[in-house]
């Protein structure tokens, strides 16, 4: 049985196809630029040399048939026939306080995920139009919702709600909500695993961090509180995000600089964090590359940064009690050994004692690495992500009929004996 798992962004679809009864990936892929012209896609089948293939997808339909095409081709293409796919797995990044678990995909579902749209403009439109797209192309094929959201929707109300007017939750569903969730999920089960407890047993904080950035605290193993609120905007300093900051310097900067609301959120959003600082980065290679050359902007940027993921360590501490493990997980926290160093060097009053040859050796994305001492009251985890698996085994799970939520499914990799292909 083959799960293909789409997540479509605004200009781009992300895939990958899962051969579920050998347990493998057998593809995966991109489509850049859809919609903005100059449209490609990356196709990589394990063995085999990248593909790559110029075609202009002017929607969402045209760069998932561009898949489909893709995956059946005879020269470049893993599937003999489109029938193949047994299921799709689509990620939806906003499911408001709807759903607590992954779904089938109905009418009634797609027109909840809609009435929420409002809640995250830039993520669920395309959610949607990847939904829709794939149906017209595939609509006898089981499609099924995971949501970001779902994992954080344990959160206790004092976590989630905002000290703001009571009506607003009511009336617009103004709270914290989430996001990153099938991440965090993921990793916090493994690192259960590297520690030798049922997750039901483990305080972890799990730090996602990439060009998107958002922490979890997770005590007896659910979301009790996470970073990023009512949209991705709120928490931690982001690639072009600028996370917490004083919430009246929008109004005031909108004064000075005579800037619209769409103007405001936009500069919060695409200008602002790691951008912000150093003014021409993103990339955080960049930024640790300019920094070791002497770059004193950059050096502020990973300053400020590390301050603030440090920051963080210490406030879930108070919330969750005693801790077991802190774990890095996505691009920068896979692969970002000095930001993971600035972060968490000097905290041994915490418990947690630094390995730093360990931690320079976890440079890939392929091992769960742990970075502090052997006596280390804390341990710190690397632990490589994989939310498509997350995915997919929520597919299969619903098409078998044996899912439940997170707190009670098992997935294969909360075993002691999974082993990362």
């Amino acid at each position: 049985m083959d799960i293909l798992a789409l997540n479509c962004g605004s200009s781009s679809v992300k895939y990958q196809l899962f051969d579920w009864d050998k347990k493998e990936v057998i593809a995966k892929g991109m489509v850049e630029r859809v919609i903005i012209g100059d449209s490609f896609i990356m196709h990589e089948v394990p063995g085999r040399e990248t593909y790559r293939e110029e075609s202009e997808c002017p929607d969402h339909q045209v760069a998932i048939d561009l898949i489909i095409r893709t995956l059946t081709d005879p020269e470049h293409g893993v599937l003999k026939d489109i029938n193949q796919i047994a299921a799709i797995g689509h990620r939806v990044v906003h499911g408001g306080e709807k759903f607590t678990c992954s779904v089938m995909i109905d009418e009634n579902v797609l027109d909840a995920v809609k009435e929420v749209q409002h809640l995250a403009p830039l993520h669920n439109p395309p959610n949607i139009a990847g939904i829709e797209a794939a149906q017209a192309i595939l609509p006898n094929v089981p499609q099924v919702a995971i949501f970001d959201t779902a994992f954080h929707q344990t959160m206790p109300e004092h976590a989630y709600l905002y000290p703001l007017p009571y009506e607003w939750y009511e009336k617009y569903g103004v709270r914290r909500y989430g996001f990153h969730g099938t991440s965090h999920l993921y990793v916090s089960k493994r690192a259960a695993v590297l520690l030798g407890k049922s997750p039901k047993e483990t305080n972890i904080i799990t730090m996602h961090i990439g060009n998107g950035v958002s922490h979890c605290a997770i005590n007896s193993g659910i979301s009790v509180d996470t970073s990023m609120g009512l949209t991705p905007l709120e928490g931690a300093v982001m690639g072009t995000r600028c996370g917490d900051i004083d919430p009246a310097i929008p109004a005031f900067m909108m004064q000075k600089e005579n800037l619209s609301a769409k103007e405001i959120d936009s500069i919060l959003n695409k200008k602002s964090g790691v951008l912000g600082i150093t003014g021409r980065f993103t990339d955080r290679r960049e930024v640790i590359e300019h920094a070791a050359n002497g770059d004193r902007l950059c050096v502020l940027a990973l300053d400020i940064e590390a301050y603030r993921l440090r920051k963080y360590i210490g406030s879930y501490m108070a919330a969750i009690g005693r801790l077991d493990a802190v774990v890095f997980t996505a691009g920068v926290g896979e692969m970002g050994w000095p930001i993971r160093e600035k972060t968490i060097e000097g905290l041994e009053h915490l418990g947690i004692k630094l390995d730093k040859e360990r931690n320079k050796s976890a440079m890939t994305r392929k091992r769960e690495t742990l970075i502090t001492t052997d006596d280390s009251p804390v341990k710190v985890y690397v632990i490589p992500t994989d939310e498509e698996l997350v995915f997919t085994e929520d597919v299969a799970a619903i098409l078998a009929g044996t899912y439940t939520d997170h707190m009670h499914f098992e997935y294969s990799f909360s075993r002691p004996d999974f082993v990362r292909k």
